[in-house]
């Protein structure tokens, strides 16, 4: 007879362990490369493919390709058919979020029994448009409420607060400097 998993946030405890004991012994499993094919359908709607990807030291290719599609509303001249890249930034840093506070707080034994964002980020038209040098075309700031309810003392939380700023690789990727190599 087979031994059931332990979930614990959703999440599956053992291969959670085996996986931190896995990269322990051998760092070279903890690289990953993630990979979209994007194109341009029309006026601001585009549409991302995402179909395979390498990590834990092999290809895995998806059984069914996943898709992201872009666009903007319509008070930026688009058709409103999906979010624009802003808010697929936000949907992005919370999306990793969610996995970095599940994951720490099931290391950590703590129960999450809600956990949700409020978020929002600033642009200003003046950079993408070139009319004003001094501002920048990107995101200017992204404020982020977290909304958790869990089990563990106020100590406890803080520290999983603490970890998942440290941990989050959205978040770093956000707060710090990307290289980006673009050619055509």
């Amino acid at each position: 007879m087979g031994s059931i998993a332990t979930i614990h946030n959703g999440v599956n405890v053992e291969a959670l362990n085996t996986t931190v004991s896995m990269v322990k012994a051998n760092p070279a499993l903890a690289k990953f490369t993630f990979r979209s094919k994007a194109k341009w359908i029309n006026g601001a709607h585009s549409q991302s493919t995402f179909d395979s990807l390498y990590g834990a030291g092999m290809e895995h290719k998806r059984s069914t390709p996943m898709f992201l599609e872009a666009d903007e509303p319509e008070a930026l001249l688009g058709t409103d058919l999906a979010p624009n890249a802003g808010e697929a930034a936000l949907h992005a840093l919370s999306a990793c979020l969610s996995v970095t506070y599940a994951y720490n707080a099931t290391a950590m034994g703590l129960d999450i029994s809600s956990l949700s964002f409020d978020m929002e980020t600033d642009s200003d038209l003046q950079g993408f448009l070139e009319l004003d040098k001094k501002v920048r075309p990107g995101l200017s700031q992204i404020r982020v409420k977290v909304n958790l309810a869990c089990s563990g003392t106020p100590a406890q939380i803080q520290e999983l607060h603490e970890k998942v700023i440290r941990t989050s690789p959205l978040y770093d990727t956000f707060k710090n400097p990307v290289d980006i190599q673009m050619s055509h």
